[in-house]
């Protein structure tokens, strides 16, 4: 077991070299996730075009996590800063803002992915307080995140909602990873209740899945958050996932990162 002590975190800004590696993780994303149309086409360009808002962890020379987050314009006429379209939504603003040169005025958060083996450590803390760190360096003063709740797949048909309303006896939620944002200081505001659209042919939804997908209607698939509506006479399903905005406080960093 790798000790505590021996990972350290740093923007991606800082160590270019780790660019091309950073998806070296074993990961655990569902098989269908990575087929979102807006992932496939700019989730892969964040790192590069954006390495002050992500950060990577190592353990000596394997790369262990990696944490990703956007700028982007809430201010311009028609957006929000928590829309209703979450991921998906962040994404496609913050490459039109860099394209036009729009000037950021909120950062989002897009992902933390801890590598498997380290899982349980208090790695996702860490990891969630670098990237505050990472844009408050910029001279934001919250971080958004559109959450995806990492136990919400185990009861698809229990509406977003009730589920966000579920504690403990210490009042966190009982959600893993809402439990993490909210203890770190996050706050719920909202459901993002479009927050990425996977849509495919049957054929592509049994590879993805295993699952027959041969009747109509609402099926349930292991890792979605929610049923994936399947439609026979169209050969097609959709799977619509909501996720959860939750906004942290950033204080700006009075003196440059040591690690």
């Amino acid at each position: 077991m790798a000790d505590r002590d021996s990972i350290v975190i740093t923007p991606l800004a800082e160590r270019p070299s780790l660019l091309p590696r950073i998806y070296e993780i074993a990961e655990t994303w569902p098989a269908f996730i990575p087929h979102d149309p807006v992932g496939e086409a700019l989730l892969g360009r964040v790192a590069e075009d954006f390495p002050h808002y992500c950060v990577v962890a190592t353990d000596g020379e394997r790369v262990v996590a990696r944490g990703l987050s956007v700028p982007f314009n809430a201010d311009l006429d028609g957006r929000e800063e928590m829309p209703d379209k979450g991921w998906d939504q962040i994404l496609v603003w913050a490459f039109r803002d860099q394209r036009h040169g729009h000037t950021p005025t909120r950062a989002s958060a897009l992902e933390i992915t801890v590598d498997t083996e380290y899982l349980g450590r208090g790695l996702s803390y860490r990891m969630l307080a670098a990237l505050r760190d990472a844009v408050g360096r910029q001279g934001h003063t919250t971080l958004l995140a559109p959450v995806r709740p990492t136990a919400k797949h185990l009861e698809p048909r229990v509406a977003m909602g009730d589920y966000l309303h579920r504690q403990g006896a210490d009042g966190f939620p009982t959600d893993p990873w809402l439990r993490v944002h909210v203890k770190a200081g996050g706050s719920i505001q909202r459901i993002a209740p479009a927050s990425m659209t996977v849509s495919g042919s049957l054929a592509q939804w049994r590879q993805w899945t295993g699952l027959p997908f041969d009747t109509d209607g609402d099926i349930d698939v292991p890792g979605a958050l929610v049923p994936v509506r399947c439609d026979t006479a169209r050969d097609q399903a959709v799977y619509v996932e909501p996720n959860v905005w939750i906004k942290h406080t950033v204080r700006p960093p009075t003196e440059p990162p040591t690690d």
